[in-house]
Order: structure tokens, then C-alpha cells, then sequence
């Protein structure tokens, strides 16, 4: 059926659009290169309805943009409400960083491409600055989680129910060794180096980031969220 030539210009309009919103998920490459500032956003906007559609706003549209011109590997999530307060807004997951990393669940799009330039940018050259060796994983406890902070009954929700926080436990070299918080922060000096000089780059990348110096709930991990304007523990 033919279209009315009343319509066809918003035929085109909303042609030209969509082509133009593929193009922002476009095929997975691999990793190129990285930003280097920390980003200012904290808690996600809530959902309007369950499952709504993401990356409709300017601001995460272009968070989108700059992971695939960085070669990031992702998929977009749909914006969810998990209830209880809890959401994944403006997320992604995850697939390729350029080093494999376990337990990556839902991100926001600003943690993703923030933890992604500190894997590249940070993690690799200090591994070989003071480990003599390359970083073939990084371990964490994961991302999104629905839950308090410090995982309590009570209190505020932490920054993982807004999948806006990542935990790394530990990093696994092509020599063999594991480098983990729990030993490695206090262990020999090789590993203290390296732990101390990723967790001053974090600090100049993400919004708040807390180490085994912060409090017993830590001594396993460094807890890197996207909320606060450079609290650093």
C-alpha cells in the first residue's frame, strides 16, 4: 500500500532516526583505546515501567558512542526496575575489555566505560612496572546486586542496587601468580606497589573508591562506584 505524501517525511524522520540509534550499538571490536577522567554521574534516573526501553536520552546515548569508539565489546540492557529500589538504568553488559574480567553482571553505561579505560590505562602498564608481568585477569565479586551497603537489614541501598558499582578482588598474571586484595594489599612489596598505584589511578577515575584501609567489610576488595566526586578511602 502506497505511502500518503502526507506522511512520508515522518517516514523518514523516524527511518533516519532509528538507523542513526543502531549505529551507537553497532558490531563489537576490540579494544583500542580509553578515557582517562573520572565521570560525575551518580544514582541512576528511576525507570518508568519494567523492561522500558534504554539509551533514549542524549547523555547515555553518547556514553554509548564512546565505549564502541574505545573498541569496548557490550551489549545494551533494558532499563529495569527490580524492585524494592533496586534498577539497572542506561545499562551494559560487559564482553570484551581487551582482558577477561569474571563476574561481570548489569553496568551502568559511565561505570562500564570508566572501569574499561582503568583496566587499560592503569591495570596493564602497572602490572608490568612492578610485577614484571601482564595481567591475563581481573577477578571480581561482581556488579549489580540488590542489597544495603555493607549487605545490612538496614540503612541506604547501596550503589551495586543501582548497578553503579563493580568490587575487584584480585588480578591473575601470565606468569601464574594471583594478586589479590586479601594478602596482596599487606603481602610483599612487589604486590603493595601494584595494588596501591591501581587504587590511586581509581581514585582519579570514579566517584567513590574504597580499599582494605577503609573498613573490615573491604579487606578482600577495592569497591569502585560512579556516585560521590572523588571520595577515595
Amino acid at each position: 500500500m502506497p505511502i500518503p505524501s502526507f506522511l512520508r517525511p515522518r517516514v523518514l524522520i523516524a527511518a533516519t532516526a532509528a538507523l542513526a540509534l543502531s549505529g551507537c550499538f553497532g558490531a563489537p571490536e576490540v579494544m583500542k583505546q580509553g578515557g582517562g577522567k573520572r565521570a560525575t554521574t551518580s544514582t541512576p534516573n528511576r525507570p518508568q515501567v519494567v523492561g522500558t526501553p534504554s539509551f533514549t536520552s542524549p547523555e547515555a546515548q553518547q556514553c554509548a558512542f564512546d565505549l564502541k569508539q574505545a573498541g569496548v565489546r557490550f551489549t545494551p540492557l533494558p532499563n529495569q526496575d527490580h524492585g524494592g529500589g533496586c534498577s539497572s538504568i542506561d545499562s551494559v553488559k560487559l564482553l570484551d575489555i581487551g582482558t577477561p574480567v569474571t563476574n561481570l553482571g548489569a553496568m551502568t553505561c559511565p561505570l562500564a566505560k570508566t572501569f574499561a579505560a582503568w583496566a587499560q590505562f592503569a591495570v596493564k602498564p602497572a602490572a608490568l612496572k612492578y610485577l614484571g608481568s601482564e595481567v591475563v585477569k581481573i577477578e571480581t565479586f561482581g556488579t549489580y546486586s540488590c542489597r544495603n551497603i555493607y549487605g545490612g537489614r538496614s540503612g541506604r541501598l547501596s550503589q551495586h542496587a543501582y548497578s553503579n558499582a563493580i568490587d575487584v578482588a584480585g588480578f591473575v598474571l601470565a606468569d601464574g601468580r594471583r594478586i589479590m586484595l586479601d594478602g596482596g594489599w599487606k603481602g610483599d612489596k612487589p604486590s603493595q606497589d601494584f595494588l596501591r598505584a591501581l587504587h590511586k589511578s581509581a581514585c582519579r577515575r570514579f566517584g567513590t573508591v574504597l580499599s582494605p584501609d577503609y573498613n573490615a567489610a573491604h579487606y578482600n576488595h577495592f569497591h569502585m562506584d560512579m556516585s560521590g566526586n572523588g571520595y577515595c578511602r
